[in-house]
């Protein structure tokens, strides 16, 4: 499976992520695209999935319109450390996720959850 990491991602936390094809927006010199335009260019380069914190990326487009699964790690900072907690809960849940859907992985205070 090809995971795109946004920008704001660690570019790091594809260690805790074996055995999948990683690249990053930087890699992909795809910096300057945004919302919708990255999405196409996701998906236009066989990316199945893109890890994003854009939380409204949601709201901003219309998903069902996208043949790539959205996956928003909801962190309280952009270090690595507060990526990893979350990274069971999606490899548990990823076999289940659906292309057109964005899940919302978050970290409370009573543990880590992925929804979906």
């Amino acid at each position: 499976m090809k995971i795109l990491l946004d920008e704001c991602v660690p570019v790091r936390l594809h260690q805790y992520l074996p055995g999948f094809e990683i690249s990053s927006v930087s890699k992909e010199k795809w910096t300057s695209f945004k919302n919708g335009k990255l999405i196409n260019k996701s998906i236009s380069a066989d990316f199945e999935l893109m890890i994003t914190v854009d939380k409204n990326l949601q709201y901003q487009q219309n998903i069902n319109n996208y043949e790539i699964t959205i996956v928003v790690f909801d962190t309280l900072f952009n270090r690595l450390q507060d990526f990893v907690p979350l990274v069971p809960q999606f490899l548990d849940n990823l076999p289940s996720m659906k292309k057109k859907r964005v899940y919302i992985g978050q970290k409370p205070e009573d543990g880590s959850r992925l929804d979906i």
